[in-house]
């Protein structure tokens, strides 16, 4: 078992305390923080990392994702969601293969390590590629498919559906790999793409096999009021009266047009807000009442969406928008704190995701970044916390170690052949989708 120290760095532990430890020794052995104090540690180390009094930090998690549409960064722009997916974005993953998808996938990890992100929830097809390249890059993914069913309710098998399917065979083969790295959720992809037989279904097979579920909730005002039409109920409601929140931990991605009464469902029943805040305003879809939610104990998190509708896996961008877009909205400069913001992209999305990470202390997953205080955007550094919420990229983390295993370090990827993921787009997945 590897044993590693990391010495001489600002170590923001994002515990409860919101302790930032000054001249911090974070001691690592295997996949797991053994130590951390202000006094070196005795003992010899494999390795021994100088921080140069930079800030250490838990690894930033990403909490809803669709990490191969990165083949279609910047495609398809300028149509509200729904003519956005039905003319552009489906067509065009329909022509999608599993090495296309690897390669997506490669390079959507490519940039979100290299942005400081150590943890994901992913739901997409071609699921079992994404996990295979997942696993090879070091970092933890929750996985899931995103059930789908137009068929009529009355035709709904288990034995036929082919997402059923799907599910089953996910959770089979990859729950629980790489001692816990990859994670399997139940899933489906949303209210207005399925229907109850579907829900029930996924509902069963969740609390069967202890799994968390992923959903698309309430992103856009046609959905929301679609739902209360069909079941004369919000979507949240309508899913919840066949169990489908029952697993005890569960993503609800987006949330744009949520009630009070949604919020006290989500409290009660451990319901995670993805908060998507950059994907959901260049959709024009709205603003989610992220503070509101907040103060109902509902768990906040954030997420990039998929590419096409961010354009970045920058998981920065979206925490200093989470602070500066609500404190516009509310006209409260402390409607979301800086310490609230980077709560929703640490430990409450370690929280969502039932990972052992978030936190930097002792029997925690190793999962930390390094944020190079030196660059220019960064000094001078009066407040770290007001500087990584407000001023820090991505292009500022200049180590990322996953699970105890430095993966990224000073612009070098240590897992990944970014040159084969370059090539594999460039000629095979990005000619095999737009010829």
């Amino acid at each position: 078992m590897e044993r590693i120290l990391l010495y001489h760095c600002r170590a923001l532990l994002m515990d409860e305390a919101d302790t930032l430890l000054e001249g911090a020794y974070v001691v690592v052995e295997g996949e797991t923080i053994s130590s951390v104090g202000t006094q070196r540690p005795q003992g010899p180390f494999d390795r021994e990392i100088d921080c140069g009094n930079n800030v250490l930090m838990p690894g930033l998690v990403n909490a809803h994702t669709h990490i191969p549409m990165t083949l279609l960064r910047g495609y398809g722009g300028g149509g509200d969601l729904h003519t956005w997916l039905n003319q552009r974005i489906f067509p065009t993953e329909a022509k999608l293969d599993g090495r296309a998808v690897r390669a997506g996938t490669g390079l959507a990890l490519a940039e979100l390590i290299a942005g400081g992100v150590t943890t994901i929830a992913d739901m997409y097809m071609h699921t079992t590629d994404i996990a295979q390249t997942v696993l090879e890059a070091g970092i933890s993914a929750n996985l899931s498919c995103g059930g789908v069913y137009f068929g009529a309710p009355a035709d709904f098998s288990p034995a036929t559906c082919k997402d059923c399917d799907n599910q089953r065979r996910l959770t089979e083969e990859w729950h629980g790999a790489g001692n816990g790295q990859i994670l399997v959720d139940a899933s489906i992809h949303g209210e207005y793409t399925s229907n109850p037989p579907l829900w029930r279904w996924m509902a069963e097979y969740a609390a069967e096999h202890r799994l968390g579920m992923h959903v698309h909730v309430s992103e856009t005002q046609s959905e929301h009021q679609a739902s209360l039409e069909r079941w004369g109920k919000t979507p949240i409601q309508a899913l919840d009266g066949c169990g489908v929140w029952d697993c005890g931990r569960s993503l609800a991605a987006h949330c744009v047009y949520t009630t009070e009464e949604d919020w006290a469902l989500m409290a009660e029943k451990g319901i995670s807000c993805v908060h998507n805040p950059w994907s959901n305003l260049k959709l024009g879809s709205g603003v989610a009442p992220i503070p509101a939610m907040m103060r109902a104990g509902v768990n906040v998190v954030l997420g990039t969406d998929g590419m096409s509708s961010h354009n970045s896996a920058d998981l920065f961008s979206d925490i200093k928008l989470a602070a500066v877009l609500h404190n516009g909205v509310e006209r409260d400069p402390m409607a979301v704190s800086a310490w609230a913001a980077l709560e929703m992209a640490t430990v409450n999305g370690a929280r969502a995701l039932g990972r052992d990470t978030g936190v930097i202390a002792p029997g925690k997953t190793a999962d930390l970044i390094l944020v190079d205080l030196s660059a220019p955007n960064l000094i001078p550094c009066h407040d770290p916390v007001e500087d990584l919420v407000f001023s820090a990229h991505g292009s500022n983390v200049e180590m990322n170690m996953a699970r105890g295993q430095v993966i990224y370090e000073k612009g070098s990827f240590l897992t990944l052949d970014l040159e084969r993921v370059r090539w594999e787009v460039e000629h095979y997945a990005l000619p095999l989708i737009f010829g």
